[in-house]
């Protein structure tokens, strides 16, 4: 039987939510302790745990078909490499640091300086675009204390809350790109494999749609009732039924959660009561 193979973070905050996404996808996947391969009980689908820099590789010859990784990885180490979808989780930064104390105008303050990073590729690029020239220093691993030991003159890291910076006495100064998870595709999947891609994207969208949205009902005076749908976007059209109690309609529909506040205002505005709101599980279209 044929299988398709997913590459995931072997550990770390990656890892976590992307077997998150897969469980909501309603894929059970039997992984013990310190396994580097699992299998799912209810789909074709085998997990390979790998270190998120070497996914890339995997990639690119084929071992894997899919994997769930940083676009920042990509953009460093997986030239070729397609993304089909943008998962809208483990977001972060790609920046340029310097210690607290140093003055900081423009980027033309990097010329001639020696940068520590884990993503040379990167950094290369974009000074290349900016027009300057500086020497960097490949370290694998935290590269913060590279100015604190006079390694460096400033660094490039990747920045989530800004706290290790802050702990080791950096400031950010330019953000070059900023990285959320996504899912890629190796160039050598073949047809039946990319078969249960399709499927398997079919799941993980309704997951992401249903993450994005909250389940709204409200009861409306029907006098309001146009003014009320008026504000209700829905995924069709908002459901109409009337109440028990004459003069009223109960009204379902679905909110983007990014403007959720904002339209429960103005529903009150407009007369809407006892408004209800639900989490969604999923959502199919």
């Amino acid at each position: 039987m044929t299988k398709i193979r997913i590459a995931i973070q072997k550990s770390g905050r990656l890892n976590e939510d992307s077997l998150k996404i897969l469980k909501e996808a309603g894929i059970s996947i039997d992984n013990g302790k310190d396994q580097l391969k699992a299998t799912a009980r209810n789909f074709p689908l085998e997990v390979f745990y790998l270190r998120n820099g070497d996914i890339p590789q995997y990639l690119r010859d084929g071992v894997v078909d899919i994997a769930i990784i940083g676009e920042n990885v990509l953009i460093e180490k997986g030239q070729g490499i397609t993304i089909v979808e943008r998962l809208n989780f483990s977001k972060c930064k790609v920046s340029l640091a310097v210690p607290k104390s140093v003055e900081y105008n423009s980027i033309k303050d990097f010329e001639g300086k020696r940068i520590a990073t884990s993503y040379p590729n990167t950094v290369k690029q974009y000074f290349d675009s900016k027009g300057v020239s500086a020497e960097l220093h490949i370290i694998n691993g935290s590269v913060e204390i590279a100015p604190n030991i006079g390694l460096a003159d400033g660094i490039c890291d990747i920045v989530s809350s800004g706290s290790t910076l802050f702990k080791n006495g950096l400031k950010e100064v330019e953000v070059m790109l900023t990285s959320e998870a996504v899912l890629a595709v190796s160039p050598q999947i073949n047809k039946d494999r990319k078969s249960l891609l399709t499927k398997l994207q079919f799941r993980i969208q309704s997951v992401l749609r249903a993450r994005k949205s909250k389940y709204v009902l409200l009861n409306a005076p029907n006098e309001k009732l146009d003014e009320i749908l008026a504000l209700l976007p829905g995924m069709r059209s908002p459901t109409v039924l009337p109440l028990a109690e004459e003069g009223w309609s109960s009204v379902h529909t679905v909110i983007n959660k990014d403007t959720f506040w904002e339209v429960i205002d103005e529903l009150k505005s407009a007369g809407a009561e006892g408004i209800l709101v639900c989490p969604i599980e999923k959502m199919v279209l």
